[in-house]
């Protein structure tokens, strides 16, 4: 696997494949997590066969090394391994993917080196760096999409707790039906693999004190002239639509896609549906 060295010399992995593999524009690809193996990407619902994708293990993740100092493993001390990729990739300027806890990576890459973003593309996103709440009821109401599946009621009842701020780690788990558009056995296993690939440790230092200053990111965002794609899914209770039109309303050039019956994973619930609406933006 091709590697590269981050400014403070830690050595970071990244996974090149898809259309074009070696040569073309490449899309850049920041997991989220937070801090979780890009393996859970995948080949995002067959984009590969389109795009040429380069999915960087954060560092402390995947095959990438653990860095000497922990405190590199808040988001915006990140910035720099991103910009590094890009220099590594010989590009003056790249498409940029984030998903979940990855736009706000992404979001502070756009912050710190808007120039070098061709276009942006925000999956699901999280909010921390641009300082978007979303309403308890927003997110029940769109749980509420979900009332005839059979695992409903308890899966509910915990997200009850949840937003009222009384979420225990058992509730935070109950709640995980209403993050994937099927909760079958494949999602099942998705979910559970999830927890192996993730850096806990590293994921409770990326949003630490000092990661994120919203109102500098909002007004760099408010001015990025560039073209920016944010997608959200029907029945994610992480980033339900609301919030997602919200963030899409930050940028002055943003469009914004939900996909019907999608939850926070939208390329394995409607893959067809992701790789169209996706490319078919980079393209255009």
């Amino acid at each position: 696997m091709p590697t590269f060295l981050a400014p403070d010399g830690t050595e970071l992995t990244y996974h090149d494949s898809g259309s074009g593999s070696g040569s073309g524009a490449p899309l850049l690809c920041l997991p989220g997590g937070p801090m979780q193996d890009s393996a859970y990407l995948g080949d995002l619902g067959g984009l590969t066969t389109h795009r040429r994708l380069i999915r960087l293990d954060l560092r402390g993740t995947g095959a990438s090394a653990v860095p000497d100092d922990p405190a590199s493993y808040r988001c915006d001390r990140q910035v720099e391994d991103v910009e590094a990729l890009r220099a590594h990739l010989g590009l003056d300027a790249v498409d940029v993917l984030g998903h979940s806890a990855g736009a706000n990576l992404a979001a502070l890459y756009v912050t710190r080196h808007p120039a070098r973003v061709a276009r942006l593309v925000l999956v699901t996103p999280g909010t921390a760096a641009v300082a978007l709440d979303t309403p308890p009821e927003e997110r029940l109401a769109t749980a509420r999409l979900r009332s005839g599946e059979p695992w409903f009621g308890p899966a509910y009842a915990a997200l009850e707790e949840v937003t009222a701020g009384r979420g225990t780690a058992g509730a935070f788990g109950a709640v995980a039906p209403f993050l994937h558009g099927t909760w079958d056995g494949a999602a099942r296993e998705r979910h559970t693999e999830s927890a192996r690939q993730r850096n806990g440790g590293a994921a409770a230092a990326y949003g630490g004190e000092g990661a994120f200053d919203p109102p500098a990111t909002r007004a760099v965002l408010a001015e990025f002239d560039r073209p920016v794609l944010v997608v959200a899914g029907e029945g994610d209770v992480n980033t339900p639509p609301p919030t997602a039109a919200a963030y899409a309303a930050l940028f002055p050039k943003a469009e914004l896609t939900v996909l019907p019956g999608a939850g926070h994973f939208p390329w394995h619930d409607d893959a067809e549906g992701f790789t169209e609406t996706v490319n078919g933006f980079l393209v255009s």
